[in-house]
């Protein structure tokens, strides 16, 4: 069993350059159609040209790390944008990450794309 995510661009080359420059990603293929493959730790992440990218309001899917805090602050220096939300004692995020009761560590971006893309631990 193999597992893959799909996301959308609206500018294929705008987001090629962000996974290479934010994330630290090369693509392993590009199609004739225009799609463009990455391998991340076993799970391939296809880019795929679409007019409809941005408009999904939920977690496109999330990357797992070690530590939330260390990968942040180096995604940060790549110039990574963090997302803020504020839903009270419920869910805040401080400097771009949550904690939630458990002490477990998340944070959120948007690829250029409009992609809402999670950091947090495996």
């Amino acid at each position: 069993m193999r597992f893959s995510a799909t996301l959308p661009a609206a500018d294929i080359e705008r987001a090629k350059a962000w996974y290479s420059t934010i994330l630290g990603l090369e693509p392993a293929e590009i199609t004739h159609s225009g799609d463009v493959w990455y391998e991340i730790g076993g799970t391939r992440l296809m880019l795929y040209p679409s007019a409809y990218a941005g408009t999904n309001q939920a977690t496109a899917f999330n990357i797992g790390v070690d530590d939330v805090e260390t990968t942040v602050g180096e995604l940060k220096a790549r110039g990574a944008e963090f997302e803020h939300y504020d839903y009270g004692e419920a869910f805040r995020t401080v400097d771009g990450i949550a904690t939630d009761a458990a002490g477990q560590k998340m944070a959120w971006l948007k690829d250029p794309e409009g992609n809402i893309i999670s950091i947090g631990a495996h």
